[in-house]
């Protein structure tokens, strides 16, 4: 087990009522957030939610009152501002979301004996290296989204270091909210031809395959941190080109337009994304038992639930 990954020894406190522990998710409503309301165990977990309308996180007094009435032992926090591009020029929302709120979060957590699984990102790293990146190796966010996010991070590492997680993921989609399938799925309905980066390298994950992760972490209860994926590699351009082979066969799209390789040069955005970013994920696959599927075989699944919503 990596020295990044340690037992947690928190002990668990139990509804009086039915014997559930209280597990509170915090964003409920984005797309991880609303597959993990769909996959954690009801008979295990009173489950508590909250979304951006209930409270804002990084209200200190409204997210530590909130905290104190529900009195979780569980808490994951999978709320985040995460318009990579808008991050650039609004710089106060994404700190106030990405790490003001795990700050109040962790400190919590610490102080009620509580365990905090904080979802981050592979966007912490620059990208300039060519091997899979492990929970060690040095960060050098190059967006200000990546840096919120890292500084989220430090938070619930430092104020909670016996009574958290980190769990890094990359390049996430579902058939939830906006994300890079359903983006790619309208302009394939709507374009005539394609132009997608290929060379940003990483890997694609489903919230369905995360959501998975973390209920094994939820019997291990680690701390530390930890990388999480589908397994494999791909580019933009690869990805893309995957999501209209896979929706045509299951009949959410008709015609096969042209999907053309472009570079990040010809393609620019407000934010640097890191060239490279896939996630070594063994000492996590080590930790939990948990084995990553292919990422093709996860969009494949996830293609599938999108085809049955617009059937039904």
């Amino acid at each position: 087990m990596s020295d990044n990954i340690r037992s947690s020894d928190s002990k668990l406190r139990q509804n009086a009522d039915n014997g559930r522990e209280k597990l509170l998710l915090v964003g409920a409503a984005g797309q991880l957030g609303q597959t993990l309301l769909q996959t954690l165990d009801r008979d295990r977990y009173e489950v508590l939610t909250l979304t951006r309308q209930d409270v804002d996180i990084s209200d200190e007094s409204a997210i530590v009152a909130k905290l104190n009435a529900l009195s979780p032992s569980v808490i994951i926090n999978a709320a985040a501002y995460t318009a990579v591009d808008k991050a650039e020029t609004e710089d106060l929302e994404a700190r106030a979301a990405n790490a003001t709120g795990p700050k109040f979060l962790a400190r919590w957590a610490a102080a009620n004996n509580a365990w905090l699984l904080q979802v981050s990102t592979d966007f912490v790293f620059n990208g300039h290296q060519h091997r899979p990146y492990t929970p060690d190796d040095q960060t050098d966010p190059p967006g200000i989204y990546g840096r919120t996010k890292l500084e989220g991070e430090l938070h619930v590492g430092y104020l909670a270091p016996k009574h958290s997680l980190i769990l890094r993921t990359s390049w996430v989609y579902s058939e939830f909210g906006h994300n890079f399938v359903k983006t790619m799925l309208k302009l394939m309905q709507s374009k005539d031809k394609l132009g997608v980066v290929a060379d940003q390298i990483g890997t694609p994950s489903s919230t369905w395959e995360i959501a998975r992760c973390i209920n094994q972490a939820l019997d291990v209860r680690p701390t530390g941190i930890m990388h999480w994926s589908d397994a494999g590699v791909a580019s933009w351009y690869d990805f893309a080109v995957a999501i209209q082979e896979e929706a045509i066969q299951a009949g959410l799209l008709e015609t096969e337009i042209p999907v053309n390789a472009i570079t990040t040069r010809d393609y620019p955005t407000p934010a640097k994304r890191p060239p490279y970013s896939v996630l070594d994920k063994s000492a996590t696959i080590e930790a939990l038992a948990c084995q990553p599927i292919h990422w093709r075989r996860a969009l494949r699944q996830v293609i599938r639930r999108l085809g049955d919503s617009q059937s039904s």
